[in-house]
């Protein structure tokens, strides 16, 4: 693999697992002059933002929160506070597409873009991964290739786009962050957004999948440990 060139990049950190792991990998390689997170109203947002802003101070980097509360007095999903419960299931179940919350990433990166030329960085760090692709059309690899296309074409910087677990699956990713040293116990899944993960919601299921596929301990506690459903066929 070619060693990737130095960069000053801003990384979309939400304080979930995955994002996380891109920040701290991100750090690895460039030089992160922010970890940025959205608060769009979804049920779990004051959970999993403290530990973007955990991860950037231990990073020594800066962390930035933006406001879309538009999103949750606009938009209709069942993530966010204005919408119905979180439904159950796998990841990749057709129900679960009632979490997605429309266009989010492309809000999220031209945001981003601006940020980055802004603050003089060349690059935006996303860990969108293979296994959002089922029901996520904005994390889908031909999404991002026309978002990365706008992006560097709409700004003088040229900012990249940088996607670097878009072939991953998350327990390459959990393989990764075990590698970097990442304390997952101080990261964020569950879409209820309770005090303690639930487990049985489709980004519970998706993360201890992902720890018992990387054979890996995992640290979280749930308030249901059922037996996982079956990946859709």
């Amino acid at each position: 693999m070619p060693k990737l060139l130095r960069k000053r990049v801003i990384v979309l950190c939400s304080g979930g697992m995955d994002s996380v792991v891109a920040l701290h990998d991100a750090a690895e390689v460039h030089e992160v002059v922010a970890a940025l997170s959205f608060h769009y109203g979804s049920k779990h947002n004051n959970r999993e933002i403290p530990f973007a802003a955990y991860h950037a101070g231990l990073l020594q980097t800066p962390h930035l929160m933006i406001p879309l509360d538009f999103m949750e007095r606009l938009f209709e999903s069942r993530l966010l506070n204005s919408g119905e419960s979180i439904p159950k299931g796998h990841y990749e179940e057709e129900t679960m597409k009632q979490t997605v919350v429309p266009f989010r990433n492309g809000i999220m990166l031209a945001v981003a873009a601006g940020l980055a030329e802004s603050r003089h960085a060349g690059g935006v760090v996303i860990a969108a991964h293979a296994g959002d692709h089922a029901i996520y059309p904005d994390c889908r690899e031909d999404f991002m290739g026309a978002m990365a296309d706008a992006i560097r074409l709409g700004t003088y910087a040229d900012v990249e786009l940088l996607r670097p677990f878009i072939s991953m699956t998350k327990s390459e990713i959990a393989r990764r962050g075990d590698e970097l040293g990442v304390d997952f116990s101080k990261t964020w899944s569950c879409y209820v957004g309770g005090e303690t993960h639930c487990g049985e919601c489709g980004t519970c299921v998706e993360r201890r999948e992902a720890f018992l596929l990387a054979r890996l301990k995992d640290p979280t506690k749930y308030l249901s440990y059922a037996p996982l459903p079956s990946k859709p066929l």
